[in-house]
């Protein structure tokens, strides 16, 4: 069994922007405090709620080294380094293994794609390249491959692959790759709309976008279900359902930093190719916040 890197709900926190289009580290400070104070259990920085595609490489670096030192270890922090160029995954991992990074999270290659014997040579080198736990990241629904369960067991044998976050959508493959990996590898929910039956089958917690507005309450849900009170956990989860759903009414991370915006937090504006959300897409999503108590 491998040591846990956290329990609970991680947030994959938003990259604040200026007007223009810089990156405002001052407000990415505030949000960072905020989601330490309301309970979050872990911050991932440089994922894909981070921007860190349109992301230079200087400022990749910054915003790992910058949230590693403010959060000065209160939580695990887990930077984003995955890249479709397996040289350049495993560059950016041993920088944030300098800077450090508690874990990594590594996405699968995008575009270029790979087999699943791809699969298994991209992620073993960069594992071998570091010596801190890895979170392999599975999200079809942009990257256009999937990772079978027979390569989630091969990979689990790597003594630096700790942990999946699985956002393929499917219940049916997550209690699969729990099944086959055991105690090999940490399973987190990948969407916060399956947090409670994917802890339910043993998943350790939930990389959350929701968060980032939801700390206190995503952190609960969560809670509840490492305290065996599923009945609690999931009553919280349909509380909130229809806001963590309006989260994704438009491209990720659009409507989140539209809600941060909205809730008076400095979240500013996308990056180009993503812009803002049309008025009518707006109006539910303040519709959201509203029936979920987080506005007048």
């Amino acid at each position: 069994m491998k040591n846990t890197i956290f329990t609970g709900a991680g947030v994959a926190i938003v990259t604040p922007m200026n007007a223009d289009g810089s990156i405002n580290f001052d407000a990415l400070g505030e949000n960072i405090e905020y989601q330490i104070a309301n309970g979050t259990d872990a911050i991932i920085i440089c994922g894909t709620t981070g921007e860190s595609a349109t992301m230079t490489d200087e400022e990749h670096v910054e915003c790992i080294r910058y949230c590693i030192e403010k959060v000065n270890k209160r939580v695990p922090v887990i930077a984003g380094t995955g890249s479709n160029d397996t040289k350049y995954a495993v560059d950016l991992s041993k920088e944030a293994e300098k800077l450090g990074a508690d874990a990594l999270l590594v996405v699968t290659p995008y575009y270029n794609k790979t087999s699943q014997r791809g699969l298994i040579a991209h992620f073993t080198a960069i594992a071998d390249s570091v010596n801190i736990p890895i979170i392999l990241y599975n999200v079809p629904s942009r990257t256009g491959v999937n990772i079978s369960v027979d390569t989630y067991v091969t990979l689990s044998k790597h003594r630096n692959i700790a942990g999946i976050k699985e956002a393929s959508g499917n219940l049916s493959t997550v209690a699969k790759i729990i099944a086959a990996c055991g105690d090999d590898i940490d399973v987190y929910s990948g969407n916060d709309d399956q947090i409670v039956p994917i802890m339910a089958l043993g998943g350790k917690g939930v990389i959350s976008v929701a968060s980032n507005i939801l700390p206190r309450e995503t952190h609960e849900i969560a809670q509840y279900c490492l305290d065996n009170n599923v009945a609690k956990a999931a009553e919280l989860q349909l509380k909130y359902l229809d806001l963590m759903n309006n989260l994704f009414i438009d491209v990720n991370p659009i409507p989140v930093k539209e809600a941060m915006n909205i809730l008076g937090m400095k979240a500013g504006e996308c990056r180009l190719p993503l812009l803002r959300m049309e008025q009518s897409k707006i109006d539910t999503l303040t519709a959201s916040l509203r029936n979920a108590g987080l506005i007048k």
